[in-house]
């Protein structure tokens, strides 16, 4: 007659069950991010939509954050970015408000901001002049203003500078997801001769001023 094995403890199973379960809802938020910032989930707007413009720059609208729709380049083949997304944006604001190329053509947002830059001094992938969040210069309008990563996402962010008071600014901006607003305020405050700017806000770049 054979022996009847015992089954195991119910505490050793116990630690295999919970990684089963970590590992399930590890999954189910993998593709909860996925599908919030890849796909479009705002019926009422279509990808490549112009929602705005400034200055005669139009801002078009990208669905979710992450959603890439191929490369921009003006016609003589400089890198504008992807299309839709912030950088796009900035980019093609630049260069055709101003006629401004970068003479690094690439990166993410939050390549935009050098922190080994001293304030003031030209920033030499961007060729623009660069100044810090929180220091004497105050932002101003036509401005690209540029956001740290955050945790849900990891490129970071860059806008224009619309408009500038007292105590706030607004930006526009290209890409804010599928259910942010083109236009945004910060708040903005003097310390001690000094100006900060919410929002996770690094810096602004700015075009150095022509001699008249």
């Amino acid at each position: 007659m054979s022996a009847t094995v015992p089954s195991p403890p119910m505490r050793l199973r116990r630690p295999a069950l919970l990684l089963v379960t970590l590992a399930g809802i590890a999954a189910l938020a993998v593709a909860g991010y996925w599908g919030a910032t890849y796909f479009n989930l705002n019926p009422a707007r279509e990808v490549g939509t112009v929602v705005d413009e400034f200055n005669g720059v139009k801002v078009y609208y990208n669905g979710g954050v992450n959603n890439a729709e191929g490369r921009a380049l003006s016609s003589d083949g400089y890198n504008l970015g992807i299309q839709y997304q912030c950088v796009e944006f900035v980019k093609r604001y630049y260069f055709e408000r101003f006629g401004h190329r970068m003479p690094d053509a690439y990166g993410h947002a939050r390549d935009f901001y050098d922190a080994a830059t001293p304030q003031g001094m030209p920033n030499t992938k961007r060729a623009l002049l660069q100044y810090r969040n929180g220091q004497a210069e105050k932002p101003r309008v036509d401005d690209l203003i540029v956001f740290a990563p955050t945790l849900l996402n990891r490129y970071g962010h860059v806008a224009i500078v619309a408009a500038v008071g007292e105590r706030e600014i607004e930006i526009v901006q290209q890409n804010p997801g599928p259910f942010g607003e083109s236009r945004a305020r910060l708040s903005l405050e003097a310390r001690d001769g000094n100006w900060q700017v919410e929002g996770g806000t690094l810096g602004w770049l700015r075009r150095a001023q022509t001699p008249s």
